[in-house]
């Protein structure tokens, strides 16, 4: 894989983005509902799927719940989103989600080190680490071990166990339609993302790995 924001010299992207304007009706209407949402604006998959206006509501709507209404705090939701981007080497998904993750209160640290493929130190954020490990099964191998899934159900019940599915699987989704299209980084934000770009990233297990 490569930097989404530049491909063979290319710095718009692989594909057009519908202008406010010039949309059409039901594209129009699409757009001003996510502008007037949580998000404020358009920046990442959405400006590929309004193409198919149907397609980016309903896009946008389970977006939303799997972002922001979850049972999980939105440090613990951005440490499975963060482990997606990095498994997927989506730099953008990665420059997004970084930012959200640390002002969310999620230690530095923990940041960097999936950022650069090490296992990070969680030292008492047991809740990060469950949530971490979970996500790296799951990315890793298409499944978690037994232990892994029965601890997110001991601590957030069957529904927090259908949810981070959910969320890891959004937002694989997510990852390869910015990858496919090659959406570009906002104007003003770093690509940070380290590490070859070639392959997919291995997602070292947490220290306390029971599976």
């Amino acid at each position: 894989m490569i930097d989404n924001s530049v491909k063979d010299g290319q710095t718009e992207g692989r594909i057009s983005f519908p202008c406010p304007g010039a949309m059409s009706e039901a594209q129009q209407a699409v757009y001003d509902q996510i502008v007037s949402g949580p998000r404020g604006i358009i920046v990442g998959p959405l400006r590929a799927a309004l193409h198919n206006p149907v397609l980016a509501d309903r896009w946008q709507e389970l977006g939303k719940v799997l972002r922001f209404e979850t049972s999980f705090p939105t440090r613990l939701n951005e440490v499975a989103i963060l482990v997606t981007a990095r498994r997927w080497n989506s730099v953008l998904e990665w420059a997004i989600h970084a930012g959200d993750a640390a002002r969310a209160g999620l230690d530095m640290d923990i940041i960097d080190a999936i950022r650069v493929g090490q296992p990070p130190e969680f030292s008492d954020d047991t809740e990060a680490e469950g949530i971490y490990e979970f996500a790296r099964q799951l990315v890793q191998t298409g499944d978690v071990g037994t232990a892994t899934y029965q601890a997110i159900v001991d601590r957030w019940g069957e529904v927090g166990a259908v949810e981070l599915t959910a969320v890891i699987g959004y937002y694989s989704m997510v990852a390869m339609t910015l990858n496919v299209h090659r959406i570009p980084l906002p104007k003003g934000t770093e690509a940070t993302l380290a590490g070859p770009m070639d392959a997919l990233s291995t997602i070292p297990a947490s220290t306390n790995s029971k599976d």
